[in-house]
């Protein structure tokens, strides 16, 4: 049974910075659904020491910072602090709303949404370098908010820049995980998007935000700028029909 909980705002403001340090997104999950399986922080600790551990060797000069690669939320609500941002490009994946999720900005009776990156093409995005004295700390704050329930998988990347490559961390989809899914008709996607809700917001917030940061980068990705078109018109005639 859905908990009536997972109906209301319990994170009024989203994910904010306060809210990662407090881990209050996990309380909020475990509240609104407590059936949902996360990563204990412990393990969340652990993942961010491995994937530095394995940090490649082009990226060994930069102890200091690592660079990170943002193609949707990362882009517009880092909370981190970001020393420096820089047009990037990635090969053999590509960005897709692949990920059902009946939680976060869904529930079970309307969900939503989100988008991960997919084998297959290019993603056009930001790369962030985050720098700062206890690193493993701010990046445990980006952990808690993509790995939290495992749907995601860091892993290193090469980025092309406008004249560097840059050895960078990412979070592909997870297949395995219960709530991958394959790609979706357009017409399913866009229904989903305009109707998920949840405790951090609504899927369609999601989308226009994306395009919206998107679009002040310069980056115009063609086929959300079209769903965000058909979204926000669904969305729009919903309403004139309540």
């Amino acid at each position: 049974m859905n908990n009536p909980a997972s109906t209301r705002r319990l994170l009024p403001n989203g994910i904010t910075r306060d809210v990662l340090e407090r881990d209050a997104l996990r309380d909020a999950l475990a509240e609104a659904h407590p059936d949902v399986p996360m990563l204990s922080d412990t393990r969340l600790r652990a993942s961010v020491a491995d994937t530095l551990a394995k940090r490649p060797a082009t990226a060994k000069n930069g102890k200091a910072y690592v660079w990170v690669f943002g193609y949707g939320s990362l882009i517009w609500n880092p909370c981190v602090s970001v020393a420096e941002w820089c047009d990037a490009h990635l090969y053999g994946f590509h960005r897709d709303f692949r990920i059902r999720l009946t939680h976060g900005r869904g529930t079970p009776e309307a969900p939503a949404l989100m988008l991960g990156l997919v084998p297959g093409g290019s993603c056009r995005g930001m790369a962030l370098r985050i720098g700062a004295a206890d690193l493993e700390h701010e990046l445990l704050m980006i952990w808690r908010r993509e790995m939290l329930t495992g749907v995601y998988r860091p892993r290193w990347v090469m980025l092309h820049g406008v004249d560097q490559r840059l050895p960078a961390i990412t979070f592909v989809v997870n297949k395995r995980h219960q709530n991958f899914c394959d790609r979706m008709p357009d017409a399913v996607v866009i229904d989903m998007l305009a109707t998920g809700r949840g405790l951090i917001g609504s899927a369609a917030e999601y989308l226009n935000n994306t395009v919206d940061y998107l679009d002040q980068w310069g980056i115009h990705d063609r086929r959300l700028r079209s769903l965000r078109a058909r979204v926000n018109a669904e969305v729009d005639r919903r309403r004139a029909a309540d």
